[in-house]
């Protein structure tokens, strides 16, 4: 049994993923971790830093939304055959898994991965500027947390429901809407 959780920073898909794997036994894999190994390639090494290298002021107030959206498009495209091939990896060993992360976006999922999964958006925008604020992904000020949770709610979220709709993955709010999906996507799946 095989399900996988993508959706925007700070909206809860490693909690979620978590609480899945200990309710069902599955192991759960986020792909974020693979992201040092991944470092080691100069290729990747350059997406791995990328947002990084950015100067944080001028890409979150200068970059449009469209702009950042190809940025994570083409980074998750550069680390979509890492990702991939260690996805395949878990399914050999014949256990059940759930796989998580931001880059595992909808057109890669529903080019490559037979099975079901979900698109994580969070409930607002305080919701994830509280959890940006916990554990900063980008910005070491307030002003940038704040700009960067509007980036992740506002336009993260749009382009992923509208790319989670044209491949026909669900979306969710909330973790525990999405939780009752995954549930039982993997009782159907199995």
């Amino acid at each position: 049994m095989y399900i996988f959780i993508g959706g925007i920073p700070a909206s809860g898909k490693s909690y979620l993923a978590r609480k899945i794997a200990e309710k069902t036994g599955a192991l759960h894999l986020d792909t974020d971790t693979l992201r040092k190994e991944m470092s080691e390639d100069p290729v990747l090494k350059y997406w791995v830093d990328f947002f990084w290298n950015q100067d944080e002021e001028k890409y979150l107030t200068k970059t449009s939304c469209e702009d950042h959206w190809q940025n994570l498009v083409k980074q998750s495209e550069s680390f979509w055959p890492t990702i991939l091939k260690r996805i395949k990896e878990v399914m050999a060993s014949n256990k059940s898994a759930i796989f998580e992360g931001v880059n595992i976006l909808p057109h890669l999922a529903k080019k490559d991965l037979n099975f079901p999964g979900i698109y994580l958006l969070g409930d607002s925008f305080e919701q994830i500027l509280e959890r940006n604020k916990k554990n900063p992904r980008w910005g070491n000020t307030e002003k940038f947390q704040e700009l960067e949770a509007k980036l992740f709610f506002e336009c993260d979220g749009e382009k992923y429901k509208e790319e989670a709709e044209k491949y026909e993955y669900r979306t969710f709010n909330t973790s525990e809407a999405a939780e009752k999906e995954l549930l039982m996507l993997l009782n159907n799946y199995g």
